[in-house]
């Protein structure tokens, strides 16, 4: 009887403690749901909804922000890393754009870095980054605010959705999600790979 009352108060006692649970949070927990990704984990149900979404959000960073800036937030990382990929590799080829100072002509993408500092360019990209970053924010912004806009949405390509059926944008989303994620890690990988091993593409 005494280890039952123990029991029941200590169950008590940390129900206080536990965030409450409403809406679709609550749904879920009730039916047990659990992740595709990870399946110990409960399915972070704020991402629900979303093209490529397969319950992967082991920090639950879902519930702190909205999932919309998240969504936004890869899309971006990725598109530039699918950018990075190719430019770091071709770099590494040997191509280079007319007016490529000479004095960054025998650097490497891994070693580019401190010819860049050295004669300038660095500081002059970081400023036309920093435009343009605050330019994008002004439609992240609206979109925060309810404008209905989707992330990532800039309008580049709009017209080759143009008489596409619901299902096939649905499935080019999912194709651009999983290249984005894709070039994260590639471009990871590739930087990693030519750094350790000191040697041109294909870095080993």
């Amino acid at each position: 009887m005494m280890k039952t009352a123990v029991l029941a108060s200590l169950v008590g006692s940390a129900a206080a403690f536990a965030p409450a649970s409403v809406g679709r949070s609550a749904t879920s927990l009730a039916a047990g749901e659990k992740s595709a990704a990870l399946p110990f984990l409960p399915d972070p149900v704020n991402c629900q909804g979303y093209v490529g979404n397969v319950g992967f959000d082991p920090l639950g960073v879902s519930n702190y922000f909205p999932v919309d800036y998240l969504r936004e937030a890869e899309l971006k990382h990725g598109r530039m890393c699918q950018l990075a990929w190719l430019g770091y590799v071709a770099v590494d080829l040997g191509l280079r754009i007319p007016g490529y100072p000479e004095a960054m002509s025998g650097a490497t993408s891994a070693t580019v870095h401190d010819a860049a500092v050295e004669f300038g360019a660095l500081g002059n990209i970081f400023v036309f980054l920093g435009l343009a970053e605050m330019a994008s924010w002004i439609g992240v912004s609206q979109m925060l605010q309810g404008s209905g806009r989707a992330p990532g949405d800039f309008g580049f390509g709009s017209a080759y959705l143009v008489g596409k059926s619901e299902e096939q944008i649905e499935r080019l989303k999912l194709q651009e999600i999983t290249h984005c994620r894709l070039a994260m890690l590639a471009f990871s990988g590739v930087v990693t790979q030519s750094v350790l091993f000191d040697k041109g593409f294909p870095y080993f």
